[in-house]
C-alpha cells in the first residue's frame, strides 16, 4: 500500500527560556522534545509547557525548524 503525504509529521520543541547566547551566564544546555503533530489540524507552530531539566522547572517548549 502507498502511502500518500504524511499527515503527521515529526517535530522538535526545545526550551524557550534557557540562556543561548549570554555571555555573562554559562548555560549547561538546552531542553528538547521530540514528538509528532498532525499538519492539517494543526497548521501553526506548536507550543507545549514540558519540564526542562536545566531551568528545573515547567517552561513552554516552542516548535522550532529542522
Amino acid at each position: 500500500m502507498a502511502k500518500g503525504k504524511d499527515v503527521r509529521t515529526r517535530v522538535i520543541l526545545e526550551c524557550n527560556s534557557c540562556v543561548r547566547n549570554d555571555s555573562n551566564k554559562k548555560s549547561r544546555g538546552i531542553s528538547r522534545y521530540i514528538t509528532q503533530k498532525n499538519r492539517h489540524n494543526t497548521p501553526s507552530r506548536l507550543e507545549l509547557k514540558k519540564f526542562c531539566p536545566f531551568c528545573y522547572k515547567h517552561t513552554i517548549h516552542g516548535e522550532i525548524k529542522k
